[in-house]
């Protein structure tokens, strides 16, 4: 297998880079949202032109309308090395971990323990935290507040018989440190806790091998993923039997419809499948054998990430032989994912976020629904930061792109 990403025909694959109105832009904020690749935007028009019909029925545009939704269910859980049965779909990953949240407010019981952090997107703790409300005790696994590293000593400490239920971040949207997840949840399981992982910010850099994590519920957005606006999420189903159903009583039954309480975007969800198409592209673009789907998932991650973390090591050098910026995080590109939080110590966020579009770099200004990540590591969550995030079809020189302008704008 060939270790070099051909970027060339990554980018063809995305139409967002044939667009006029785009040519001459650098994107850096796919922490935001990624393109969406050729495969999803053709099978989305595809689907609407066709079978934009109640699926599941009883004629020919109905029933190819379910199969085009079945094989989405069926496609990505082979990426994601897991049983398609346990394989759930949501308007986004905010709303899946809040129906999540209130399936399981249903079976925690007074006194029970709750661990969240203060590294998470809000969407991963604050709706886990309201269950204090219900008698819940809620512990919070803190950060180093000058590194934003969670250190796993801190969550022994925390663990104990009465713990049911720990969530935290693949790697935080933040300070992109990659979590060392599989260990994490062996620690939690050997008390019997449940982990819940929130991997929005991970997930775009390769989806990850969920079975090897060993996570009882794993979640991300489709949208990140070069897919549509579709929340994803693994749930194992021995823990979904125990869950109260979110869906109306009839349903039940039906494993995809326990945590759903309306009916799924179904045009989105077949379109879910051209992100496996697209996968499906890239390895045999760089791979001649065929081979089963988690191994595609597993290769094209490898890719991606080897190709990423070459540039990433290019920005943080240059941003590390500079005093007038803080990095948010480590500065070893190996430890983390390609999204970086710079905090000006000489401008304003805002002048230095103008000055960006000036050079047309597109990134993000804001706390991105982390405040409470950016009072523990004492930055203002008004003020924010400048955070630039690319993925693989990132190449390099957009990266020197976004360093002339930063050199610039600082």
């Amino acid at each position: 297998m060939s270790r070099q990403l051909g970027t060339d025909f990554v980018r063809a694959q995305f139409p967002a880079f044939s667009e006029p109105t785009l040519r001459g832009w650098a994107f850096f904020e796919n922490a935001g949202g990624s393109y969406a690749c050729g495969p999803v935007v053709d099978r989305l028009r595809d689907y609407y032109d066709k079978t934009k019909v109640q699926p599941y029925g009883d004629y020919p545009a109905s029933r190819t309308a379910g199969e085009l939704m079945d094989e989405a269910y069926r496609r990505l859980a082979l990426l994601l090395n897991v049983d398609e049965r346990e394989l759930h779909f949501g308007p986004s990953t905010s709303q899946n971990t809040y129906v999540l949240a209130n399936s399981f407010r249903g079976v925690l019981q007074p006194g029970d323990e709750v661990i969240v952090t203060n590294q998470d997107h809000e969407a991963n703790t604050g709706v886990w935290r309201r269950l204090a409300e219900s008698g819940c005790v809620v512990k919070e696994w803190q950060i180093d507040p000058s590194t934003g590293h969670l250190d796993l000593a801190r969550l022994d400490h925390l663990l104990s018989e009465r713990t049911r239920l720990v969530t935290v971040p693949h790697c935080s949207n933040i300070v992109a440190e990659i979590n060392p997840v599989a260990e994490t949840v062996a620690r939690c399981h050997r008390f019997g806790a449940r982990v819940v992982v929130d991997g929005v910010a991970y997930a775009p850099h390769g989806l990850p091998d969920i079975s090897a994590l060993g996570a009882d519920v794993y979640l991300f957005s489709l949208y990140k993923t070069f897919g549509p606006h579709q929340g994803a999420m693994y749930v194992r189903d021995e823990l979904l039997q125990e869950l109260t159903p979110q869906c109306h009583y009839f349903n039940t039954g039906v494993r995809r419809k326990r945590l759903t309480p309306a009916g799924p975007d179904h045009a989105q969800v077949a379109a879910a499948a051209g992100i496996a198409d697209y996968f499906d592209r890239v390895y045999q673009h760089h791979v001649e054998s065929p081979t089963d789907g988690a191994s595609v998932g597993r290769a094209v991650h490898d890719l991606f990430r080897e190709h990423e973390t070459q540039l990433l090591a290019v920005l943080l050098e240059w941003l590390a032989s500079r005093d007038d910026v803080r990095v948010l995080g480590p500065l070893d590109a190996a430890r983390r994912a390609p999204t970086v939080s710079l905090v000006p110590l000489r401008r304003s966020p805002p002048e230095v976020m103008a000055s960006l579009e000036q050079h047309q770099i597109m990134a993000g200004l804001g706390n991105f629904y982390a405040p409470r990540l950016f009072e523990a590591m004492g930055v203002s969550p008004d003020e924010g930061a400048i955070r630039l995030s690319f993925v693989h079809y990132t190449i390099r020189e957009e990266i020197d792109q976004v360093i002339g302008a930063l050199a610039e704008s600082l």
